[in-house]
C-alpha cells in the first residue's frame, strides 16, 4: 500500500473532486461518516457525551460534520469552536450551516483557551482541530490548548492526525496532541510509524474515504505499508514435483560457547520457512546441542570449540545467514571478513556480524549487493551513529540502503525495510511481546530460507517480516504478550503461512 506526504494527499483530494467529480463539502461528508462509523463501532453506548474540539479549518469541517452524524445516531453531541483567529476555510463554513438549527448539536464559540467550559468526566473528546495540512509548530493560544487537552483524565480520539502533528517531519519537540486513539483518512499517516509519537499515537486505525484510484496508480513515493495484500501476492505456491533440492540449500553460520541457543532458533526458523536443506555451522561445543535438537538440519563444526573461526566451502550453499549467537572475537572477525570478501551472492547478516561491521566499516564495499541486514536500533546506532530523530533514521537508512545495494531491516514495531531502490515499507504485523531475547534471531532463519527458496532479497524482506510479526500475533493471542518467547514464533509459522494461502 502507498503512503503519500501530505501535499500528496491534498492533490489526491483535489483529483478526486475533479475527476469523480464530487464537491469538497461532499467529500467533507464522506469522510466524515466513514470516521462516525469507525467510532461508534467502538464506543457504542450513547449515553456518553462526545465533546469535539473544532479549528477553523477543514479538519475543523471534520469534526463539524462528525457531530452532525452522531447526533444523528442519538449521541449528545457538543461542538466547542476554537476561533482563535479571523481565518476560516470554506467547507468549515459549508459545515457549519448544516448543523441543526433546534434541539441539535451544541455549539460553542471561543476565542481564547481561558474561555472553556467544563468538560464532563465520562465524555470522549474529539479532536477536529488541525490536520495534517499544518505547516508550522502550534503555539501560544494553540498551544496552550493542546497542553489543556493533553491535561484533560478524558479519553481523546482524533480525526485524521492528532492535531500539532506532522505526518512527513518529526514533531517531537513541539505541542501535539496526545490521543487514545487515531482514524486516519485513506492510509496510515508515516508519522504513526515512530517511537517519538508513541505517546501522541496509541492506537490507530486507518479506512478508504473513496479518494479516486487512478491518482494511487499514477502517483509515486518512496514510501509504502507491507499489508496481507501485498504479502499474498509474493507467495509461491509448492509445485507438485518439487523436491527438496527444488527449495535451495542453506548455510547458516552462527553461535558460539553460551550462545548455542540463537543457532538452535535461527536453525529451526529456516527450516520453517520452507527450505530444502539447511547446513549449520558452529563451534564444536555445540554439536550434540544441534543434531538433537534440529535432527533435521545437517552439522559442520568449526575447527574451533567456542567459537567461528574458519569459512568452509560456500559453493553448495544458495544463500549465506550468519551472526546470531557468533561473539565478537578476532578470529570470528578474521573469518566474517573473508566471508564477506568470498561470497558473490546476498546474504544475511544479524547481530554479531553487524557489531563486527560497526568496527570495520571499510568492509562495506565487500558486502554483495542484495545483501539483507537486520539491525535493532542500538544496532543500528552502532553501524550509522545517532539520528536526531526518527525521521532522520529513515532517510540514513534508506541512503545506505541505495548508497550500498542492499536492503537494511530496521527492527522495532513497525519494522521498517530500507532497498535499494530508493524505497521504505513498513511493516503491520508485530506486538511488543516480541521484545524478547531471540526474537531476531528467528527473523534472521526465516529469510536465509527465503533466500534459499529463490525469494529475490525484497520480496524475502516483506514476506519475512510479516511473517515474522504475523506469528508473534497469533502467539499473543494464544499466550499473551507477556509470556512470548521467541520459540514461540517458530511454533506459530504455520499458521501464519496458512494466513497466506
Amino acid at each position: 500500500m502507498k503512503m503519500f506526504s501530505a501535499a500528496q494527499v491534498r492533490a489526491w483530494d483535489a483529483f478526486t473532486i475533479e475527476n469523480e467529480p464530487i464537491t469538497s463539502t461532499e467529500l467533507m461528508n464522506r469522510a466524515a461518516r466513514i470516521f462516525t462509523e469507525w467510532f461508534v463501532g467502538l464506543y457504542q453506548d450513547v449515553s456518553r457525551p462526545v465533546v469535539v474540539f473544532a479549528g477553523t479549518g477543514n479538519n475543523g469541517g471534520d469534526g463539524l460534520a462528525i457531530a452532525r452524524y452522531l447526533h444523528q445516531l442519538f449521541y449528545e453531541a457538543k461542538v466547542l469552536v476554537c476561533a482563535f483567529d479571523d481565518k476560516r476555510s470554506a467547507d468549515f463554513e459549508a459545515q457549519i450551516e448544516q448543523l441543526p438549527a433546534h434541539d441539535g448539536v451544541s455549539v460553542q464559540w471561543l476565542s481564547d483557551p481561558d474561555q472553556l467550559p467544563e468538560i464532563p468526566p465520562r465524555a470522549i473528546v474529539i479532536d477536529g482541530l488541525f490536520g495534517s495540512g499544518l505547516n508550522r509548530p502550534l503555539s501560544g493560544k494553540w498551544a496552550a490548548l493542546v497542553n489543556y487537552i493533553n491535561g484533560l483524565p478524558n479519553e481523546v480520539v482524533a480525526v485524521d492526525i492528532p492535531s500539532g502533528m506532522f505526518s512527513d517531519q518529526s514533531s517531537a519537540a513541539y505541542p501535539v496532541v496526545e490521543a487514545e486513539r487515531t482514524f486516519s483518512f485513506e492510509a496510515p499517516k508515516r508519522a504513526f510509524f515512530y517511537p517519538e509519537n508513541a505517546h501522541r499515537v496509541r492506537e490507530w486505525a486507518y479506512g478508504s474515504i473513496g479518494l479516486h484510484p487512478e491518482f494511487e496508480v499514477l502517483e509515486n513515493t518512496d514510501y509504502q505499508y507491507v499489508t496481507l495484500q501485498v504479502v499474498k501476492k509474493l507467495w509461491k505456491p509448492r509445485k507438485k514435483f518439487g523436491h527438496k533440492g527444488t527449495y535451495g540449500h542453506a548455510l547458516l553460520i552462527t553461535g558460539s560457547f553460551g550462545k548455542m541457543g540463537a543457532a538452535v532458533l535461527a536453525a529451526k526458523a529456516c527450516l520453517r520457512s520452507g527450505t530444502g536443506l539447511l547446513t549449520v555451522l558452529i563451534p564444536g561445543c555445540g554439536y550434540e546441542i544441534m543434531q538433537i535438537s534440529v535432527p533435521e538440519a545437517m552439522v559442520q563444526c568449526d575447527p574451533d570449540t567456542k567459537m567461528w573461526s574458519q569459512v568452509p566451502d560456500i559453493q553448495p550453499y544458495k544463500t549465506v545467514g550468519v551472526g546470531p549467537g557468533l561473539g565478537t572475537a578476532p578470529e570470528t572477525a578474521a573469518a566474517l571478513k573473508q566471508l564477506i570478501e568470498t561470497e558473490s551472492a546476498p546474504m544475511v547478516l544479524d547481530a554479531d556480524a553487524l557489531n563486527l561491521l560497526a568496527q570495520h566499516p571499510e568492509w562495506w564495499l565487500a558486502i554483495p549487493p542484495g545483501s539483507i541486514l537486520t539491525p535493532h536500533p542500538g544496532e543500528f546506532e552502532r553501524l550509522f551513529v545517532p539520528d536526531a530523530n526518527d525521521f532522520d533514521r529513515t532517510k540514513k537508512q534508506m541512503e545506505y540502503a541505495q548508497r550500498h545495494q542492499v536492503l537494511i531491516v530496521l527492527k522495532g514495531a513497525h519494522t521498517a525495510i530500507a532497498t535499494p531502490d530508493g524505497q521504505c515499507w513498513f511493516n503491520s504485523t508485530g506486538n511488543p511481546g516480541m521484545a524478547t531475547g531471540g526474537s531476531g534471531d528467528v527473523l534472521t532463519g526465516i529469510l536465509t530460507g527465503l533466500l534459499a527458496q529463490g525469494y529475490s532479497s525484497q520480496d524475502a524482506c516483506l514476506l519475512g517480516v510479516y511473517l515474522h510479526g504475523l506469528a508473534g500475533d497469533m502467539a499473543a493471542a494464544k499466550l499473551g504478550q507477556e509470556a512470548l518467547i521467541a520459540s514461540d514464533l517458530i511454533e506459530h509459522l504455520p499458521e501464519a503461512w496458512r494466513r497466506l494461502q
